[in-house]
């Protein structure tokens, strides 16, 4: 189950990848015509329904993304089934057809199915039912006769004729299934700015297991009918709380995490901080700009679980805060400067330069408490290191640089210690990869050697369970996903 909930965390990330494309087009346009949606200005309306088209669609693109994520090879026939899959059952519910196929006035039929299309919980059901189907049918051969429709073109039409099955189950329950959802949702909502703070500290503690992605669909998008991020550059937004979900996160990425890599910077020994200067520097400007934590949160997240916990906690209270005094900003991809400044003219923002002045704070405090803990627990922060552990990494970087393949692409050998380090090719089952980190499924992880990856070059080595395992590498992850592909 774990690991099944993980590959499905990182499957969310495809169609989440979209986003940063639909939220630059109406940011443009919010700049263009700030308070009309485009109805003053058609070449604001022409970004606004470009972005739009994007955000109306995301219940099909979650179906696509799922389906390939979970697929065991990222064929074209699963996107193609996920497609027909989504498109019939859609179709089947819609409230019109709903009242035909009950035999009931359209008045009468349950608002539930009004949801139906854009719905990403339909979306990531008809996307494991895609994927389910094509790996266990994309090598199903038929008699002669039929030998046309075998193998990968048979995948779609298996699909089609269980999303009829599925429409038909969704008819009698999608009622009661998407009641209990808006009952969770509006139990969230009616938490106000607490519930905002533990959906903060519960994202942040499930980081390092990759499952934040599945606890985000809850509140960013229509699972349960908050839909915070598409409500936020819609005008079904509440202004001051639409965003509540979204906006404390500005202050952590852009300010706390650039603070505490800035204290662990200064916390190094004097002869070490030349070192460990890239880390930092490279973490807290990707951080500031992107909205993308991990390469920073992956140093000390292991070495220092206290330190992380007051991360969460941290991460918790600026949503409380953000949520109790209506300040809302929303994003696209992560709450990074980018988006900070394209939210800026979307006319649902509310007092977002007060964000601002929260990160300010939260630079200082992630700063002085990350120091102090630091030197209190006496952490070994990158830096810090005893002599001894100094010596042994020089004396391996020495060897290893020594060693060097000649190669003229910059990710070959970083891409080879992966591989040998996670126990070679024959150990390797899948290989994917979300926004900075490459998961590898298994045969055995205990053939995994963690030195050795982090040695390459790699921020962090994570073994889940007995065939799963996390290789930490940055926002540079695609293009080592794409020579480790190469190689296998």
């Amino acid at each position: 189950m774990y690991s099944f909930l993980q590959r499905l965390g990182r499957s969310l990330m495809l169609p989440v990848a979209v986003l940063p494309a639909a939220a630059l087009m109406m940011g443009i346009g919010y700049w263009i015509d700030p308070s009309g949606w485009g109805e003053n200005n058609q070449t604001a309306m022409f970004f606004i329904g470009a972005g739009n088209a994007i955000f109306k669609n995301l219940a099909l693109l979650f179906a696509i993304g799922v389906a390939l994520g979970m697929s065991k090879s990222r064929d074209g026939a699963v996107a193609l089934a996920a497609v027909v899959g989504f498109v019939v059952v859609t179709f089947l519910l819609k409230p019109e057809n709903v009242a035909n196929l009950l035999h009931i006035d359209k008045k009468d039929v349950d608002p539930g199915f009004d949801t139906v299309g854009n719905n990403v919980l339909i979306g990531i059901i008809i996307g494991l039912i895609s994927a389910w189907a094509f790996n266990k049918f994309h090598k199903t051969e038929l008699p002669a006769f039929l030998a046309f429709f075998s193998g990968r073109r048979l995948v779609p039409m298996i699909v089609a004729f269980i999303a009829l099955f599925i429409s038909l189950l969704l008819l009698l329950i999608w009622p009661t299934i998407y009641g209990g959802l808006v009952g969770f949702g509006k139990s969230m909502v009616g938490l106000g700015a607490v519930g905002a703070g533990l959906f903060g500290f519960f994202n942040r503690l499930l980081i390092p297991t990759g499952l934040h992605h599945a606890l985000n669909a809850v509140f960013w998008f229509d699972t349960a009918g908050i839909n915070d991020i598409g409500k936020f550059q819609s005008k079904e937004a509440v202004k001051g709380v639409t965003g509540m979900y979204q906006a404390g996160f500005f202050p952590v990425m852009m300010f706390g995490i650039p603070g505490a890599a800035l204290a662990m910077y200064h916390s190094a020994k004097t002869n070490r901080k030349k070192a460990v200067s890239g880390i930092f520097l490279a973490g807290g400007i990707t951080a500031i700009l992107t909205g993308v934590t991990e390469p920073v949160e992956f140093v000390f997240m292991f070495i220092a679980p206290v330190l992380y916990f007051i991360h969460a906690l941290l991460t918790g209270l600026s949503l409380f805060i953000a949520a109790s005094m209506h300040w809302t900003a929303g994003f696209g991809f992560s709450a990074g400067l980018i988006d900070y400044f394209l939210s800026l003219k979307n006319p649902n923002a509310n007092e977002p330069l007060m964000l601002l002045a929260l990160g300010a704070v939260y630079f200082v405090l992630y700063y002085f408490i990350f120091r102090f803990v630091i030197k209190w627990l006496d952490i070994k922060t990158p830096g810090r290191e005893s002599d001894d552990e100094i010596e042994a990494m020089n004396r391996d970087e020495e060897i290893r640089n020594n060693d060097l393949p000649n190669t003229t692409h910059k990710y070959n050998h970083l891409a080879e210690e992966i591989i040998n380090g996670v126990g070679g090719k024959e150990n390797i089952e899948t290989v994917t990869n979300c926004a900075t980190r490459l998961r590898f499924e298994l045969k055995d992880n205990t053939l995994v050697d963690e030195a050795r990856i982090k040695k390459a070059g790699a921020t962090g080595v994570m073994i889940v369970g007995r065939k799963n395992a996390q290789v930490i590498i940055g926002t540079h992850v695609q293009q080592v996903a794409d020579v480790v592909d190469e190689k296998l």
